[in-house]
């Protein structure tokens, strides 16, 4: 899956909170100073080639929707991060963000809650 530029990211983030759209919507959405509907336009016709996005014509009115869930272009992405700066290994992931970003001691609980119910849940489908 290609990577997208921050214009598209962000393009691409409210069509996902909007789920559809047309350029007019999306404007709305983006933060001032607001694009040219060209600049938006341009973008969106990018993320079509892509196959990120799709549209439903109405004449000569197009209304967008993604055809990439943010679920699975976060999942790709992070597979990406992992691999180029992490050497492919959660391990080494988790210990950056660990250590790095001074997560606080609740923080570092809530993971390990998560993790451990992980385990449980994975342990008890290999008895199965």
């Amino acid at each position: 899956m290609k990577k997208l530029t921050k214009a598209e990211e962000q393009i691409m983030q409210i069509l996902w909170k909007l789920e559809k759209g047309f350029v007019k919507d999306i404007i709305k959405h983006l933060p001032k100073p607001k694009p040219a509907y060209n600049t938006v336009s341009t973008i969106i016709r990018i993320l079509e080639k892509k196959g990120f996005v799709s549209h439903k014509a109405y004449g000569k009115t197009h209304e967008y929707y993604p055809l990439v869930t943010k679920d699975n272009y976060t999942k790709a992405y992070l597979k990406s991060i992992m691999k180029n700066y992490f050497s492919d290994s959660f391990r080494e992931m988790v210990s950056f963000f660990a250590s790095e970003e001074n997560m606080s001691i609740d923080e570092l609980e809530d993971i390990r809650k998560m993790i451990s119910k992980e385990i449980k849940k994975q342990k008890s489908g290999e008895d199965e």
